[in-house]
């Protein structure tokens, strides 16, 4: 009795329940005893437990507005026990008690990256590497060094190349775009196919063009491109949906390697994306875009204790595959919350960067041309419809302003004509262009608008040349707009077209400075709360998991990061040197610097 009486004036100091306490009277004790007695069943915790592990005498940002920070949190199992002061919280330390000293420094949720494709960035990390080549030549180069060491025909795959971030237009460049003469010639023996940094677009050699059949006669797809000379010969430029041309033929390759050897080339990409995550304090990740088999895959991670940080998965198949399967696969919280399957991912258009993004006026830079259709909107109502149907959230990739017009009119028909509306947190991926008329869309409608923050201050140094000034400022990267307007906005990477580091991204959210110093159009910055929510609770609220991601009060789970230096209240500097120093993901650190 001494021990919970100990512990009921923990309880009442700690903040384990909001209500707040009665005072006087018997009826007011014995209601105070209920309230503890049921906090802690509900919890799940014995009136005995102490805490696995401690930290105190740091700054808490608990992203709960009721009590948005403290210095200390116990964990207990996979969840957080109490948060409060230092000498509340150490109270419930053991003898076993693990207490972890922050010495000053920042505790938050863990990063959710709310868009990204966690086996690209593994396979990326095991491909050619092309993300710092500072022209063609340099690239050619890259290239040519792979394919002297590869074996006889196999094919050099590499990603990361950008021609807008080069410091020389390639000679004979079609609309700014390489032609693949020097590069056939310097490999002329293997098939070579590199991913543009965005990933909408393909560079193809010789030898590949030859295996995948395209020459000058190869008509341009449906949504797609292929770029070609003033003579009508193939650039090895393939844009969009143009890329199939290419992916087909590799990809049956790949298909006759045994499913054992495919595997285990897909586990060595997931140890090494969640390694690099969680290294950078990213404690969830919201895939864009996986396969039917991505999932079996993933699920067998989960079985056999491989996943150490939380997926929120997307499925990219076809209308087709889906109705026999979404049933099927749809899973909420597997393994005790490591995995869920309840979204579908799909394209409206292409990439700003390769001007796939679909206008509704033509590019100041590409006069004629406004972009790609990459998934007719047709289609798209077809797969919005399967959403409803199996309780999916349908998430759409939208950049420019004709392509998130375009989607918004078809959300919004639907809930209407369903009688349903924002519960269904319908998303926006990328959102990056919008027309102003549309921006009060968003917050209207319920509408989740993700967004990386990252993309403005990589993309800026060519926005405007592609846009225009006018275009730009009214609706590239409006954040503060869309957030005036109430819409919520979740951040993310897009990695690997970008890096996954969480602080970078907080950094571009909160000061849109490019790298060469200047700001773009800093007057749709967020501010550093803003920044913050939308990397913890508002992306856990895009994937239906706010009551216990990205917030840090006693119930939640135990998914933390510690980080060198204060994200709210540091100068610019500080944050651009700081750094994580302890990932925790379900009560388990899996990540400490030394």
């Amino acid at each position: 009795m001494r021990q919970f009486f100990r512990l009921l004036r923990v309880t009442r100091s700690v903040h384990v329940v909001k209500e707040s306490w009665p005072a006087g009277g018997c009826g007011a004790s014995s209601l105070l005893l209920s309230v503890v007695v049921l906090a802690f069943l509900a919890s799940g915790l014995s009136m005995a437990q102490t805490a696995d592990v401690v930290f105190w005498g740091g700054y808490v940002a608990t992203m709960v507005e009721a009590q948005p920070s403290a210095t200390a949190v116990a964990v207990r199992g996979d969840r957080i026990l109490a948060v409060g002061s230092d000498e509340q919280v150490l109270r419930l330390a053991g003898p076993q008690t693990r207490r972890i000293a922050l010495e000053g420094r920042f505790l938050m949720p863990g990063f959710i990256d709310a868009h990204g494709h966690l086996l690209s960035l593994g396979e990326s990390r095991m491909r050619l590497e092309l993300s710092q080549v500072r022209n063609w030549q340099e690239l050619v180069q890259r290239v040519a060094e792979a394919a002297r060491v590869a074996d006889p025909g196999q094919w050099i795959v590499g990603r990361g190349w950008h021609q807008e971030k080069w410091d020389a237009t390639p000679p004979d460049a079609v609309e700014g775009y390489p032609v693949h003469n020097a590069l056939s010639a310097a490999v002329p023996d293997h098939p070579v196919l590199l991913i543009h940094a965005t990933g909408h677009m393909l560079l193809v050699n010789a030898c590949a063009m030859e295996l995948a059949g395209i020459t000058s006669q190869t008509p341009d797809p449906p949504g797609g491109r292929v770029l070609r000379t003033p003579d009508g010969k193939p650039t090895g430029v393939l844009r969009e949906n143009a890329m199939q041309l290419a992916y087909r033929v590799y990809e049956r390759q790949q298909r006759e390697r045994p499913d054992a050897e495919k595997d285990r080339e897909r586990l060595r990409a997931l140890q090494l994306a969640q390694d690099e995550c969680l290294r950078l304090g990213v404690t969830s990740f919201h895939d864009a875009g996986s396969s039917l088999d991505d999932v079996r895959f993933f699920r067998q991670a989960v079985d056999r204790g491989e996943l150490r940080l939380r997926l929120y998965v997307m499925l990219n198949e076809s209308n087709e595959r889906l109705a026999s399967r979404l049933a099927e696969v749809r899973m909420v919280d597997y393994g005790g919350g490591w995995l869920t399957v309840r979204a579908i991912k799909r394209f409206a258009d292409g990439a700003l960067g390769t001007h796939g993004a679909w206008m509704l006026a033509p590019y100041e830079d590409l006069p004629g041309e406004t972009g790609n259709v990459v998934q007719p909107i047709e289609e798209l109502r077809k797969t919005a419809e399967l959403a409803l149907r199996y309780d999916y959230q349908l998430c759409v990739h939208a950049i420019g302003d004709r392509a998130n017009r375009e989607v918004l009119d078809l959300f919004e028909q639907v809930m209407k004509q369903s009688g349903r509306g924002s519960e269904l947190r319908w998303r926006i991926e990328h959102a990056q262009h919008l027309h102003p008329d549309d921006i009060p869309r968003f917050g209207r409608l319920g509408v989740i608008a993700s967004m990386q923050a990252v993309h403005a201050v990589s993309d800026g140094p060519f926005v405007v040349e592609r846009l225009g000034w006018r275009r730009a400022a009214e609706g590239a990267y409006a954040w503060a707009s869309l957030l005036r307007s109430g819409a919520i906005i979740a951040n993310g990477t897009d990695v690997p077209v970008e890096p996954v580091d969480p602080i970078a991204n907080f950094l571009a959210a909160i000061t849109r400075r490019m790298a060469n110093g200047e700001l773009f159009f800093p007057e749709q910055a967020m501010t550093r709360w803003q920044a913050l929510r939308s990397y913890t609770r508002d992306a856990a609220y895009a994937a239906f998991e706010e009551d216990r991601k990205g917030i840090v009060r006693p119930g939640a789970l135990a998914d933390l990061v510690v980080i060198s230096e204060n994200l709210l209240t540091a100068p610019e500097e500080n944050i651009r040197r700081a750094r994580v120093d302890l990932t925790m993901v379900g009560g388990r650190i899996q990540y400490e610097r030394r």
